[in-house]
Parts: structure tokens; sequence; C-alpha cells
């Protein structure tokens, strides 16, 4: 998970209930599968987050996971998402960020979003939604996207593709 910075901090990202742990029992590899497991303690929730932060970047090329998301439950954002290693055009969202996959509080459907233009509040955000085939969302399902120079594609769902977006600095059109 990097190098700690967010361990015990509820609310970080999207105000979620949960504290960020490296407690064994949020994150951990069982069959050769990777575990992310958000837990209820006395009042207090915990999860686990995994940050490559510093062990690996990406510019361009097919970003892939594998993805069983848990049953619905209020309060659940499970996603798999990229942020800038340095930005030169500014914090969040001018940075920019590619979320590959975003399932909100158990909705019917999945996201995938690219956030961009000025830093928050004033950002913009285009993206799509759709449901997975087959097991609905709670079963394995590949989700990735596919980003060259002049497009970022999301895994064969036509409802989220970019060929537009901007910073403060700099548009890519």
């Amino acid at each position: 998970y990097g190098d700690g910075s967010q361990y015990g901090i509820p609310g970080w990202g999207n105000n979620e209930w949960q504290s960020y742990t490296d407690n064994p029992a949020n994150l951990f590899v069982e069959d050769g599968r990777l575990h992310i497991v958000a837990r209820q303690q006395n009042n207090q929730y915990t999860s686990a987050r995994i940050r490559t932060l510093g062990n690996a970047e990406f510019t361009y090329g097919r970003m892939e996971a594998r993805i069983k998301l848990p049953a619905a439950g209020q309060g659940l954002w499970p996603a798999f998402w990229m942020l800038p290693t340095n930005s030169p055009y500014g914090g969040w969202a001018a940075g920019g960020e590619i979320d590959i996959v975003e399932w909100i509080n158990g909705m019917d459907v999945v996201h995938g979003t690219l956030h961009h233009g000025s830093a928050w509040p004033n950002n913009q955000q285009t993206g799509g939604c759709f449901n997975p085939a087959g097991d609905a969302i709670t079963g394995f399902h590949n989700y990735a996207i596919e980003w060259d120079p002049d497009q970022i594609r999301s895994n064969g769902h036509n409802t989220a593709g970019w060929d537009r977006w901007s910073s403060p600095a700099s548009n890519y059109d």
C-alpha cells in the first residue's frame, strides 16, 4: 500500500466510513487471488487499498484486472483507478484521474470516468456506465482501459471512451 501515509484516516478520498489498515484480515492473497475486504469491527469499518506510487507507472497501454465486486451494501465504493505520479498540471482533478471501474453503494451499474480540467470543485468528468453481462455485477469480470496517444477506451463497452480532455496548462483534442 505504499508508505502507509493513509492508514487509520477515516473519510480519506470520498468521505468513506472506513479506515484503511495494514491488517492481513483486510488485504491477503488466497488461492492465487488478491482479496481486499471491508470489515465491520465494533462500530468502525476497516478496509485496505493498494498504491503503486513509486513502484509502477503507466502511460499508454492496456490496464486490466479481473475483479469480483462485493455484494451490494450502503457505504461501499470499490474502485480500480489511476492517478498521475507527478502532475505538472496541479492537484486533483487538474492532473487527471482515470476510473477504470467504480461501483457506488451497490448501484445496478458500474462506472468508468475520466476526471480532468481544473482543480476540484471546478473539474470536469466524462464517462459512462454499464451493467456487465453474465453474473450481474458481483461475478468476476475483466475491467480495463486501452490508452493510446489519441484516445482512452473502456474495455469493450462503448459507453465510456474519451478522445478529449484538458488541464489548466494543456488541452488534448
